[in-house]
């Protein structure tokens, strides 16, 4: 279920680039979902299949570990841009005016940081999985049909760096409030009280835009 979101943005180039990312974000994570579903059916189908025919799905695990890489990974960027991770907003709720983005900028930067790092690792592991001149051009395979690891590994590096886009903007966008002193910034995700997140859950149940 997805919530109002609480980002702001007006006719800047860091807005443009915000909401342009942001299609793509959406596109994504509608793709994770579906395979979401599809992962459900297969489930489904394969539970069946096993019971009443004693013919299970070939490499029901296989496809799963498959999958797991496409709707884990795909929604990183859609998340951050939404404010939707796990964070401890205690200290930023006592924080008031530039100090409260300066936090913010220095905690995007970190993450920028570790991305990066991730983004490194990931693309080896997927060079070393890929070769063109192998079957379905990998090295590395599944255990029980052979299934081709490279595209998962793939998927990550992809969606890894998509995030560290997303965070890029973000750093752009909280190191302008942070000069300009801005209480209401674009592009980044503002924190909301207790009572304005309950609020917007419910119109978000309700339906209203």
């Amino acid at each position: 279920m997805s919530t109002i979101s609480s980002i702001r943005s007006d006719g800047s180039t860091l807005s443009r680039l915000d909401r342009a990312l942001f299609r793509l974000e959406s596109a994504l994570t509608l793709v994770a979902g579906l395979t979401i579903f599809a992962l459900v059916c297969l489930a489904v189908v394969h539970v069946l299949s096993r019971k009443f025919l004693n013919a299970p799905v070939p490499g029901f695990v296989d496809w799963t570990e498959q999958f797991m890489a496409i709707f884990a990974f795909l929604g990183l960027s859609y998340t951050q841009r939404e404010g939707g991770h796990i964070r401890m907003d205690i200290l930023l709720g006592l924080l008031r005016g530039r100090w409260v983005w300066l936090f913010e900028w220095l905690s995007v930067l970190f993450m920028l940081l570790i991305t990066t790092v991730l983004i490194y690792g990931t693309w080896y592991h997927f060079a070393r999985s890929f070769d063109w001149n192998a079957p379905l051009f990998s090295r590395d395979s599944s255990i029980d049909i052979a299934l081709p690891i490279w595209p998962a590994k793939l998927i990550v590096t992809f969606s890894l760096a998509l995030l560290w886009l997303r965070l890029a903007l973000q750093l752009w966008a909280y190191g302008r409030a942070l000069i300009t002193g801005a209480r209401h910034p674009v592009a980044v995700p503002l924190v909301e009280t207790p009572e304005e997140a309950a609020f917007k859950e419910a119109q978000s149940v309700a339906g209203v835009e």
